[in-house]
């Protein structure tokens, strides 16, 4: 079989692996930054939820992961 056909049937390149790679650690990474701050007590509260890392931080680089996912699933690049 002509190695030109086959690889025009692969529904994806290397540089869509790579660009979904990057918006799942994308993702990791926003997830990792929400995470934390909770008392191990339940009698206290601890204000830190309430910091920009968590409220806004966080939120923008996850919602960044999913777009990054997306146009790596949706962009055709040409082959290489």
């Amino acid at each position: 079989m002509n190695k030109d056909v086959n690889k025009e049937q692969m529904p994806f390149t290397m540089k869509n692996y790579i660009t979904i790679l990057v918006g799942v650690v994308l993702l990791l990474v926003g997830f990792v930054l929400m995470s934390g701050g909770g008392e191990h007590t339940t009698t206290e509260f601890d204000y830190s939820i309430f910091s920009f890392r968590r409220i806004t931080l966080a939120p923008i680089v996850v919602i960044a992961g999913f777009v990054v996912v997306g146009f790596g699933i949706m962009k055709r690049f040409k082959n290489e």
